[in-house]
């Protein structure tokens, strides 16, 4: 392959949604936990992941068995980059839609972090598309970092609440639950003995959250555009939105004192 069209990518040097990107429009950016490809739109390079890391490009869920050896390919067809599921497990696109066992999916440009679901856990797999570089007044181009969602600010209170709202997620737990508030008042207090933690109060704390997202915009956060029940629907929305925007991210469990 090309040196200059297909490039490795290292896990240490940080998620695809933190990176400055330098890469020329239409460039496929794909990294797991054991690395990554940067592959132009030119180059005619189809990109395989999956769990058996000798035989594809981006190793997913290595010592998963549930994770198909070659559980999905990447190809650039039409100008557009497509996904196509051809494992047993099915991909999460951001969202919560699925693409199932022989099905299709087209990535849009910008960054998008899919999860390999598997009985055991999630399995992260993040994908990012160049999108086009807007021009300036000055005919200079710009570096294209727009497409990806703003991260929202949050209290060192609030992080400490949605965190442990959030954990099963953050975890990439099979089919994650937000905790009860009761659970997450229990936990909190454990940590931070000098807070009078109740569920009262942490359902407050991150209720100011979903009105601040909503205030911007944000849709799912209201019980208004909920239909009955609601049930755990707001704060799954919260969590999906807070994850999707990396604005909380696996590293903040260490507020729980897991490492």
């Amino acid at each position: 392959m090309a040196a200059d069209k297909v490039k490795l990518l290292r896990w240490d040097d940080g998620s695809l949604a933190d990176r400055p990107i330098t890469e020329p429009p239409g460039t496929l950016l794909v990294l797991s936990t054991s690395g990554g490809l940067s592959v132009t739109p030119d180059s005619a390079f189809t990109v395989l992941f999956g769990r058996n890391y000798p035989e594809v490009h981006v190793c997913v869920g290595a010592n998963d068995r549930n994770v198909s050896r070659l559980q999905g390919r990447i190809t650039r067809e039409h100008s557009r980059w497509t996904l196509s599921n051809l494992g047993k497990s099915p991909i999460r696109m951001p969202g919560a839609g699925l693409v199932l066992t022989g099905h299709r999916a087209e990535l849009p440009p910008t960054y998008a972090p899919l999860s390999v679901l598997s009985p055991r856990q999630e399995y992260l797999l993040e994908v990012r598309v160049v999108g086009p570089r807007p021009q300036g007044t000055g005919g200079e181009v710009f570096e294209d970092l727009t497409i990806t969602r703003p991260k929202w600010t949050l209290s060192a209170e609030e992080r400490l609440v949605v965190v442990c709202l959030a954990q099963r997620y953050l975890r990439g737990e099979p089919y994650p639950q937000p905790l009860t508030w009761g659970r997450v008042a229990e936990q909190l207090a454990g940590r931070h003995p000098q807070v009078r933690w109740n569920a009262h109060r942490a359902a407050n704390i991150v209720g100011r959250v979903r009105r601040t997202l909503h205030g911007a915009g944000v849709a799912g956060m209201v019980e208004e555009e909920i239909p009955q029940p609601v049930g755990n629907a707001l704060n799954h929305n919260l969590i999906v939105e807070l994850m999707a925007s990396t604005t909380i991210k696996r590293e903040d469990l260490a507020l729980l004192g897991e490492a």
